[in-house]
């Protein structure tokens, strides 16, 4: 069985196509998804990429959440789809609350564009399975409106239920809460991650591979669990 797993394209998507190359080199089958179609395809997980969906009219991903596709994921997600939302992603997952908390303006007022060191916290979900906890990665971050925020009894849960799945180390790039990168839901199945894992997954593009194992991670659930 090779997995399926699609790849929304929103007006504004901007890494779509990464992202269907790191599906492909971790061994799965891309599938395209229109943001207008509320067909999935089939398909075995979805990614939702970085971009500025719609232009980021509004808010980030707020006008994403109402596109028929997301009707269908939301849906699917769950009934255990597995979903992983990068950068823009992250933005469309909360704004359809399939993840509490919110992505908003980074601190510094500037757009950031670098590689950024994580650290791994979670490995329950079933796109980080792959990992070690507490396993330190590089991979490259790129938001203007990055910095997680929460209230604190939403904050103090996602901690206490071990939902945060990989924080910043070293200088907090754009101001999230308790230095968060990304979390997942109470399943396991959905994931929000600001940096951009699509862009780690070869030696000839990226700083490192250490993305790869986002991918690689839902790719051997789906195999073990069929």
């Amino acid at each position: 069985m090779i997995p399926r797993v699609g790849v929304v394209t929103f007006p504004g998507s901007l890494d779509d196509r990464d992202a269907a190359r790191a599906v492909r080199i971790a061994g799965g089958e891309a599938v395209a998804l229109w943001h207008g179609d509320d067909d999935l395809m089939k398909v075995d997980a979805v990614v939702l990429p970085g971009g500025f969906s719609y232009g980021d009219y509004l808010r980030c991903g707020a006008i994403a959440r109402f596109a028929p596709v997301m009707h269908a994921i939301v849906d699917a997600a769950k009934g255990g789809l597995p979903v992983l939302g990068i950068c823009n992603g992250f933005q469309i997952l909360c704004e359809s609350h399939l993840l509490p908390g919110a992505l908003t303006r980074n601190d510094s007022l500037h757009f950031i564009c670098r590689d950024q060191e994580l650290r791994i916290e979670d490995t329950s979900s079933m796109w980080t399975a792959d990992f070690e906890a507490g396993q330190e990665i590089l991979i490259p971050l790129k938001n203007g409106e990055g910095g997680y925020v929460a209230d604190e009894a939403t904050l103090d849960m996602l901690e206490g239920e071990g939902r945060v799945i990989a924080r910043y180390l070293g200088l907090n790039p754009n101001g999230s809460r308790r230095d968060i990168a990304g979390i997942r839901n109470e399943r396991g199945n959905v994931v929000g991650l600001m940096p951009h894992p699509e862009h780690a997954v070869e030696d000839l593009t990226g700083p490192t591979t250490d993305g790869l194992p986002f991918f690689t991670s839902v790719l051997n659930s789906l195999v073990g669990a069929s």
